[in-house]
């Protein structure tokens, strides 16, 4: 995919567009109908490829993609549209595997729901997605100045960061994840808090989330995202922003 694709349309007040990628005739059509119900508008299709068209042609708020997908599986799909853009996507899987969960989300998801899927409970995750990647940060005083973290440049009022004065390019949910742990360089904080602040899930939050989007967040920051100096692991407790 040569163009990249949009992080999303227009949101209609009340209707955010969904794009649904499932090959299962019956699972899409009792999602479309039941989110259609809860005030999305679901443009629905039956496999990676047609998914992958209908981005261009009508670009959604948020696309909702089934992992086993004959052809072009779900995996490289959310691998494609990641390397084309921010769009949020919410993956479906047939299984609670580490493996499944894991590799969808090292891909590029932003969240996933296990099938089968309580339309409810994808309604909620779709909403706080969509929140969390719209969200404006708290207003930053005019004269505040670039956070320097060693080679990392942090703007809060611009929603920017550099490394060694060039851009790194984050996904929104990277981006918001960053700015919860430079908020308070050197403190833990646990997945769970991370999960609530960051993903806003409560008690049914799956921490392998937070541990997927760490490592996507290394990979743009991190010299060496084996050896982090930034983001670092506090075994048994949960991450923290250095000490540099």
């Amino acid at each position: 995919m040569d163009e990249r694709i949009p992080s999303g349309a227009a949101i209609v007040v009340g209707m955010p567009r969904v794009l649904l990628i499932e090959d299962d005739q019956a699972v899409r059509e009792g999602l479309s109908m039941a989110l259609g119900g809860r005030g999305h508008a679901v443009d629905a299709v039956a496999t990676g490829e047609e998914g992958l068209a209908r981005l261009a042609s009508r670009p959604p708020d948020i696309v909702v993609l089934d992992l086993m997908l004959p052809g072009l599986d779900g995996f490289e799909v959310c691998r494609r549209i990641r390397a084309a853009g921010d769009l949020p996507i919410i993956m479906l899987t047939a299984r609670n595997e580490d493996i499944d969960v894991v590799a969808g989300l090292a891909a590029g998801a932003d969240d996933y729901v296990v099938k089968p899927a309580r339309a409810q409970v994808l309604e909620a995750r779709i909403r706080a997605v969509l929140r969390r990647t719209a969200q404006t940060p708290p207003p930053v005083p005019a004269q505040c100045e670039i956070e320097q973290h060693g080679e990392l440049g942090v703007d809060r009022a611009a929603l920017t960061v550099t490394k060694g004065g060039k851009p790194v390019a984050l996904a929104p949910t990277e981006l918001r994840l960053l700015l919860e742990l430079t908020q308070v360089p050197g403190r833990v904080l646990s997945r769970q808090y991370l999960l609530e602040s960051v993903w806003e899930h409560g008690y049914f939050g799956d921490s392998r989330v937070v541990d997927a989007c760490v490592q996507r967040l290394r990979a743009k920051i991190e010299d060496d995202s084996s050896a982090p100096v930034y983001v670092q692991t506090v075994r048994g407790f949960g991450y923290r922003f250095g000490p540099l």
